[in-house]
């Protein structure tokens, strides 16, 4: 799950528990998301990268920035 991209369903950012969807085992399924970066702030819509797990359904996000 680390290194898996997904996207925001519900706002991420300091003292919120957002949501994000990531393509897993065929479908698709929603995690509790919280920023990799303290203070950082993240909006539905905009793609994450997974930088951490916590199971069972708690991720730690940081905005995903395609090269280029």
């Amino acid at each position: 799950m680390i290194g898996d991209r997904g996207r925001v369903t519900g706002k991420i950012g300091p003292g919120l528990v957002g949501e994000v969807m990531i393509s897993i085992r065929g479908g698709v399924e929603a995690f509790y998301a919280y920023p990799a970066e303290a203070g950082e702030v993240i909006e539905p819509g905009e793609q994450v990268l997974v930088v951490d797990h916590q199971p069972p359904r708690s991720v730690y996000v940081q905005r995903w920035l395609p090269l280029g």
